[in-house]
């Protein structure tokens, strides 16, 4: 998994920057994603401790992706 490149774009035009590790984690595979960008992140910088940041994004992406899957169910059965 690697950081999302159009974050990187982006982060060329904003004042406040985005972490591109934010849409990595955001992947609703649990705890996979989470894992990988915590490693990524301490590989950066040993300091690091991004392991629930990267959770709650995670979490975050399971949730989007229940609701889309209702609204998807509730367009094809109703």
């Amino acid at each position: 998994m690697s950081p999302q490149p159009f974050d990187r774009v982006n982060n060329l035009f904003l004042k406040e920057k985005i972490n591109p590790l934010l849409g990595a984690a955001g992947v609703s595979a649990v705890p996979g994603s989470a894992r990988e960008v915590h490693v990524m992140g301490q590989k950066a910088d040993p300091t690091n401790f991004l392991l629930m940041h990267a959770m709650a994004c995670n979490s975050s992406g399971v949730i989007g992706s229940a609701v889309c899957a209702g609204v998807l169910w509730s367009f094809l059965m109703g």
